[in-house]
């Protein structure tokens, strides 16, 4: 069976999911596909009113459901549902998924629906065996540490990878007795409807899980600021985390988690396997045509291995295969956007300006659609723009090391500090440079999350506050009191 589909076929629905119904708005932003820039969609802004409407409902809903009051198997077995038909439907979320957004269908079928999937029932079987403590005290005395849900809690996702952000977000937050209101991203809204739909036919009540279209400066302040949202989560760029903290503060004060952007350097040392260097450094960069916050996009490699690193990463790109991402054939995503290419574009273009070197790459491919050439950036130093700014696309840079300590100073970043990628064949040379770097993960030998969604995932510095994935996840979604008894 051929994964490749009509793009015009699957139901682009235009409107907000609010207690349990489609409602209807006028869509407001014309939506473009990235793969060949025609317009096929329109997106509404859901205004300050719609939002409190969507507000209003999860707290209502949360009230007479009993959700986050009820045995927690009750949540597990109605997360396990909607886990069961996410996957049942497979194929129609894929091509929702495929259409508006960078996300190859061959990807989102056989990848980004089933780790969705997976992740609900991660947190599904975590809703009743998390729980409190019961604490050392006097021999006259009980003491607790009993946990609860917040209650509302606002969630934001980015464009990248729209389905299984929603996610992360969802998961954690209903199987902790939550309610939800998400904005995904306006560029990308389509499968995160439909997952809401099937969120009802599993059995988690109406008015539990609300999806509000539109933009971060309206639909975004107005869910962020809401005085009934007890808890923020957001991933995308760290202009927009700093934008979201600003407005909470303006509006109260509530805890937030907040998984932000990254510049992540790859260490590859003399010893290190060239070859397995080279596969793991190209799949992190051209996989989503480089568009990941954990995009492991500033090569660092010990001088006298450079030359052979440089053409293992250039052979890596020959064969790629541009084309639509509702092609089962195509192997390499577009940007997401005129705008983020001409972007991209402009800050290469500024780090060539500041005397960096194209190895290859350096512009768009001259095809439909808004792709942008595998792009690696030589003569580089911590000053170029190349090397501060997070670029979002498939442009790596290469510095070389004679001392680890050289190699870590590099490394280093005054802004970031999301993942990092180590190669070499000695592990005590591995887990002693553990310490030496500032990342929230730290991949050895590869580089990109596995399917072990017990491993949290977050950010130092600048790249992020909290953690998503991970028992931590899920107790980011409740609040703990402490109680003492005397006896």
């Amino acid at each position: 069976m051929s994964l490749s589909f009509d793009p015009a076929s699957p139901n682009f629905r235009s409107g907000h999911f609010i207690a349990g119904e489609f409602v209807a708005d006028e869509p407001q932003m014309a939506m473009h596909r990235p793969s060949d820039g025609a317009e096929f969609a329109g997106c509404p802004i859901a205004d300050a009113d719609t939002v409190d409407r969507a507000v209003r409902a999860a707290g209502q809903a949360l009230k007479q459901s009993g959700w986050g009051t009820c045995r927690p198997r009750e949540r597990t077995n109605a997360l396990l549902k909607w886990a069961d038909l996410i996957e049942t439907n497979a194929e129609d979320l894929a091509r929702l998924e495929t259409v508006p957004s960078t996300r190859l269908i061959s990807q989102t079928f056989a990848g980004d629906i089933a780790v969705t999937a997976e992740q609900i029932r991660f947190f599904a079987e975590l809703a009743d065996k998390e729980g409190g403590d019961v604490v050392p005290t006097a021999s006259s005395q009980l003491g607790l540490i009993v946990t609860e849900p917040y209650g509302v809690v606002g969630a934001i996702t980015p464009w990248n990878f729209p389905i299984s952000m929603a996610g992360w977000k969802l998961a954690p937050a209903l199987a902790a007795g939550n309610a939800v209101v998400l904005k995904p991203s306006e560029l990308t809204p389509f499968s995160t409807l439909r997952m809401a739909e099937l969120s009802v036919a599993a059995g988690i009540p109406e008015g539990l899980v609300n999806i509000v279209l539109g933009d971060g400066p309206v639909t975004g302040n107005a869910l962020t600021g809401h005085p009934n949202i007890a808890k923020v989560s957001f991933t995308g760029s760290t202009r927009a985390g700093s934008a979201i903290m600003a407005n909470i503060a303006r509006t109260g004060i509530k805890p937030m988690t907040l998984e932000l952007g990254g510049k992540s350097p790859q260490i590859v040392f003399a010893d290190a396997d060239v070859a397995l260097a080279a596969d793991c450094i190209s799949r992190s960069i051209l996989f989503n045509g480089g568009q990941a916050c954990v995009a492991g996009s500033r090569i660092i490699v010990h001088a006298s291995i450079a030359e052979a690193l440089i053409k293992a990463l250039k052979e890596k790109t020959v064969g790629l295969l541009p084309g639509p991402a509702w092609k089962e054939e195509t192997t390499y995503s577009p940007i997401i956007s005129q705008t983020q290419r001409t972007r991209i574009q402009g800050l290469v273009d500024a780090a060539v300006g500041d005397g960096a070197e194209v190895m290859f790459g350096g512009q768009p491919l001259d095809r439909p659609g808004y792709f942008y050439a595998p792009t690696l950036l030589t003569n580089v130093n911590q000053q170029s723009t190349a090397i501060r700014e997070e670029i979002f696309g498939p442009v790596m840079t290469l510095q070389t090391f004679e001392t680890d300590e050289e190699a870590f100073a590099l490394a280093d970043h005054p802004t970031y500090g999301l993942a990092a990628g180590l190669y070499t064949r000695d592990m005590g040379r591995a887990l002693k440079s553990l310490n030496a770097i500032e990342a929230g993960t730290i991949w050895i030998n590869r580089y990109g999350r596995s399917r072990d969604h017990i491993l949290p995932t977050g950010g130092y510095k600048s790249s992020g506050i909290g953690k998503d994935l991970g028992r931590e996840a899920y107790q980011a979604n409740r609040r703990s009191k402490s109680v003492l008894i005397d006896l």
